[in-house]
């Protein structure tokens, strides 16, 4: 059976198909003096004459072609039918729903080209094979077929490329022959009829493994007509992001193929190992071995990946011993062994990242590895890390922290890194994770360059090991003895997952710059107090999410080299004085939940992505020191607690930081708010503002003044009603919006899709009674375009909600969240306005109502969106 077995289904279909780049064409009709002047045009730096060259077709020729591609013929008809009978594409079927949607869209709307993108293996030319087989099965959409697939054995000859195509199309089979009648080869000027087939007939083109943006523009200026009405349909797969942009015509046409999830990739692993050799009636609960999960993780969702290792286990007779043992050894494996030499593509892709990427982007790329496989990474704490260890600084025109998106952002053009949700946006990415299997190559590379050592439960317990970046996995069993035995005078980085132990912090860590203990367990206030005495070096620190640690010791005020402090979500109330010694500190972030997370009435922030929405709105701030105003480098602070008995004091310092860009602040209310607006009048670099009212702020904003020229990012929770202290003049950059507040009323929800470039809305309503939100905007009766660069939906509410989405709304709404309270009815209305919705998530106590009326109305959507359910987690 064959499973999206991309790699080897794209070197052989590759190596039949005479592509320009793959093999010669051995044509005698090219004999004549006029082509082989054509000819011996091989280089790009000739293409000129390519363009240029007259075109010359007889009548007969013409009639010929014409006539020969009335109908699809017979043969290839049954290739494709082979194709789709003997092909089983495991987890895509919502995918392959969005494609064929995607090129319908395309020919309606003259839109003649599309891209299809994602790493090797991931089965892009499996997926648009499917499509391309089941249109010729059709025979309506289309008229003439052609598959042209690249590599880059050789220089790209548009001549030879255009050849190449008019013989596909020629062909009765789906792969193109080696030789072709004379009256379609030896064509004198084979670009010009090709652009004249493309032009007049309604053709679909498939242009597989273009990478070149100079190859693109050249057979777009040459072969395609942006004038024609032939709705000829051109797909372009790619491996990057930016490329698959620049070719197709409207950035909804990139359509991106992700990765498998966890079941999907075990479905697909079953279904290759049941077809080869029973191996599963013997062992029921395959699924829960934790060997098999991790060994199935560890192939990071590439279905070619994942057929070569079912093919392989299938030969073994102890296969879950060979599964255990690959396991141990996987990058060794799958690299060094030769069964699994179909996936040299995968490889050789792998090696050319690291080959032509900047140099300033390989220490980017080897960090990854530092974080577990399937684990959602900030943004944030990449960028801010990167700059402590220098990977990231400040140029002539860009500052450090500007340097580090781009580096994430080329990260993810690469695809080395993808966004937590698999609906794309424009909006900037919050959380990213690392694929499973380029985790493992990126750690093994880094591993053999003696960059980073990891502890996890294979460690050797003799092996003494040396590095300048240390990991330790969760489940270590943290043996003191062959931690004592590692060398730590290299040591720059220690990240620590799970459990903390007092016997990490060495005095041999004298240049450890980087301490990442986010989330850890175990940690107290000495441990802090022991890590600042003798990790003098320090550029960043992490507590961030340790509930243990409730004060910071004075001695902070020691680290001088500190840039990154981050206590968020910790137990810590107050930050010391001292910490105004810290002159290059650049980014503090902080803030306590102000009610116990076991409370039933708080919900659940640990279970999903919309319950932390609402877990933000039971935050508190810190009380800064007022000596924080003489921190000049500083350009991230919050959360802020203006809401003590010294806020007046510390709002008077916050004045005196007119170089925040990002500023949050909890406690405003009806009796500070003057003051508050007053304190951040002058900041007219902000461009992300958050604010926690308190129970005290009803109108407490309506006559003040807030700088939100530059804002890109506004969060406003705690408010009971009025936004009538908002203006859209005044937020004509603003890209996020995330509000939590009482009553929502008409006025708000047309105001938000007035804001001209909005694409990330969050809401959460904790209004009483029913709640029903008309996201539409009427002028004297007329339905307006709205929320026109929508990307992001979240809604949550307390009540019973009722959401209708108008004709005009929401056009480029990519990905809907709905969070259900439980005991209340809910009601979503409209989804089929949303004309390029991909995903949808319920969340909560949703009813089973609900849940069969979404999934009727997403099958009755032309773009076949997803939807994604999750239940609310049970409380420990």
């Amino acid at each position: 059976m064959l499973i999206m077995k991309e790699n080897r289904d794209e070197h052989a279909y590759q190596s039949s198909c005479t592509c320009a780049r793959t093999s010669q064409l051995d044509v005698k009709g090219f004999e004549d003096a006029g082509d082989k002047s054509e000819a011996n045009n091989d280089s790009t730096s000739t293409r000129s004459n390519e363009i240029s060259t007259e075109y010359d077709f007889s009548h007969n020729q013409r009639n010929v072609y014409s006539s020969y591609h009335r109908i699809v013929p017979n043969s290839k008809m049954k290739a494709a039918r082979d194709w789709m009978q003997n092909s089983s594409l495991v987890g895509r079927r919502l995918q392959m729903d969005q494609l064929r949607h995607c090129t319908v869209q395309a020919q309606m709307n003259h839109s003649q080209v599309m891209s299809v993108w994602g790493i090797p293996g991931v089965g892009k030319s499996a997926l648009v094979r499917n499509l391309y087989c089941d249109r010729i099965l059709e025979n309506q959409q289309f008229q003439e077929y052609g598959w042209v697939g690249l590599s880059h054995s050789r220089p790209f000859n548009l001549r030879d490329f255009s050849r190449s195509l008019l013989m596909n199309f020629h062909s009765e089979s789906l792969q193109a022959k080696e030789t072709a009648p004379s009256n379609i080869v030896g064509i004198k000027g084979a670009i010009g009829k090709c652009r004249e087939v493309l032009s007049t007939r309604r053709c679909l083109v498939v242009i597989d493994g273009l990478q070149s943006i100079q190859e693109w523009d050249l057979i777009q200026s040459s072969l395609v007509s942006r004038h024609s009405e032939s709705r000829t349909v051109i797909i372009v797969i790619t491996t990057e992001a930016s490329f698959a942009t620049y070719c197709a015509d409207k950035e909804e046409l990139a359509f991106n193929v992700k990765t498998l999830e966890a079941d999907a990739a075990f479905d697909l692993f079953e279904n290759e190992v049941v077809s080869k050799k029973t191996l599963l009636s013997a062992s029921p609960s395959y699924r829960e071995n934790e060997v098999l999960r991790e060994l199935i993780s560890k192939c990071g969702g590439l279905p070619s990946i994942i057929v070569a290792m079912a093919g392989i286990l299938a030969t073994k007779a102890a296969w879950m011993d060979a599964a255990g043992s690959i396991n141990l050894r996987f990058i060794n494996e799958v690299e060094m062994n030769p069964e699994f030499d179909s996936l040299w593509d995968l490889f050789s892709w792998m090696h050319s990242c690291f080959r032509t990427c900047p140099d300033s982007i390989k220490p980017c790329i080897f960090y990854l590895s530092f974080f577990p496989r399937d684990h959602n990474i900030r943004r944030r704490r990449l960028v801010r890390r990167w700059i402590a260890e220098g990977y990231s600084r400040d140029s002539d025109d860009k500052s450090a922290e500007e340097n580090g998106e781009e580096f994430f952002s080329k990260l993810l053009n690469l695809s080395i890194i993808q966004p937590e949700s698999s609906a794309i946006s424009d909006a900037r990415v919050v959380l990213c994770r690392v694929n499973g299997f380029l985790r493992e190559c990126i750690l093994s590379r880094a591993m053999e360059e003696n960059l980073v050592f990891e502890l996890t439960d294979t460690s050797s317990p003799t092996t003494k090991s040396s590095g300048r970046h240390l990991v330790i996995s969760e489940n270590w069993d943290r043996n003191m003895t062959v931690f004592q035995r590692i060398d730590f005078s290299r040591l720059r980085s220690m990240t620590v997952v799970g459990m903390w132990k007092s016997f990490f912090i060495s005095k041999s860590m004298k240049l450890l710059r980087v301490l990442d203990l986010e989330d850890s367990l175990g940690l107290t206030d000495a441990d802090v107090e022991q890590m600042v005495k003798r990790l003098c070096c320090l550029k960043f620190l992490s507590l961030r999410g340790c509930r243990g640690i409730f004060h910071l010791p004075s001695s902070i005020g020691g680290l001088r080299q500190l840039q990154t402090l981050d206590v968020m979500d910790t137990s810590i109330v107050t930050l010391p004085a001292t910490i105004t010694k810290l002159q290059m500190l650049q980014y503090i972030r902080g803030g306590t939940p102000s009610i116990s997370l076991e409370d039933p009435s708080v919900p659940n922030a640990s279970s999903s992505w919309l319950s932390k929405f609402r877990h933000l709105s039971h935050l508190v701030g810190v009380r800064v020191p007022i000596g924080i105003r003489e921190l000049r480098s500083l350009h991230t602070l919050g959360v802020v607690n203006i809401g003590s008995s010294a806020g007046e004091a510390i709002l008077k310092a916050l004045k005196k930081l007119t170089q925040l860009r990002k500023l949050g602040v909890f406690g405003v209310n009806r009796n500070n708010s003057t003051a508050f607006s007053s304190a951040i009048s002058g900041h007219v670099h902000l461009e992300s503002l958050s604010v926690w009212f308190d129970k005290e702020s009803q109108c407490c904003l309506d006559d003040t003044f807030l700088p939100l020229k530059n804002l890109q990012s506004l969060k406003l929770y705690g408010l009971v009603d009025k936004l009538q202290f908002l203006q859209i003049g005044q937020l004509s950059k603003l890209a996020k919006l995330d509000l939590e507040i009482t009553t929502l009323r008409e006025w708000d929800i047309r105001f938000f899709g007035m804001l001209p470039k909005l694409c990330i809305l969050r809401l959460c309503v904790n209004q009483p009674e029913d709640v029903r939100l008309h996201f539409c905007v009427f002028i004297d009766g007329v339905e307006q375009r709205s929320y026109q660069k929508l990307k992001v939906l979240e809604i949550a509410c307390m009540s019973s909600l009722h959401v209708t989405f108008g004709s005009e709304t929401m056009k480029k709404l990519d990905l809907l969240k709905f969070d259900c309270c439980s005991g209340s009815s809910h009601q979503l209305s409209g989804l089929v306005h949303l004309s390029e919705l991909k995903e949808v998530w319920l969340k909560g106590s949703y009813e089973e109502t609900l849940k069969h009326d979404v999934q009727d109305q997403l099958a009755d959507h032309p773009g076949k969106p997803v939807l994604k359910l999750e239940e609310e987690a049970p409380r420990q």
